[in-house]
């Protein structure tokens, strides 16, 4: 499975950790940058993987940035896309069992082990679909508002 990852410079320590982590469990990513600690503008790197996404290259994203928050609002300005910010194993999984969320935002701050186990459970939980799907529905038809 193919994953595509960006961060801004404040990100570039994390999405390094994150893409041997990815590439020893198997996954093979697509690095979106950025690649120096040369100040950067998030919403950049949000479109590069979100449109990496939406077209179908890859089949997730994972964004970084300090917090994750300015990732997770430029990266869902993307048609097609989903972006969760998630700070622990819960939110994960609900992200992608209830809002099928493609893209995963992370804060670089989060802790390596607990920054694996996000991933991990965003990555292996599938989305339930039933009632859920109706509300991703609507979700995705305000992408033509």
């Amino acid at each position: 499975m193919r994953i595509a990852v960006g961060t801004d410079h404040r990100g570039l320590e994390p999405k390094d950790f994150v893409k041997k982590f990815l590439l020893e469990a198997g996954y093979t990513c697509e690095d979106c940058g950025s690649f120096s600690e040369e100040s950067v503008d998030y919403p950049d790197y949000a479109l590069k993987v979100g449109k990496n996404v939406a077209s179908g290259q890859s089949k997730f994203g994972i964004l970084i940035c300090d917090t994750g928050i300015g990732m997770s609002i430029a990266a869902n300005k993307v048609k097609g896309i989903r972006a969760a910010l998630c700070s622990d194993t819960f939110t994960a999984g609900r992200a992608r069992q209830h809002n099928d969320a493609n893209v995963l935002c992370l804060s670089g701050r989060t802790e390596e082990k607990a920054m694996q186990e996000i991933i991990l459970t965003f990555l292996t939980t599938d989305f339930e679909g039933g009632r859920h799907q109706r509300r991703v529905d609507k979700i995705m038809a305000m992408d033509e508002r």
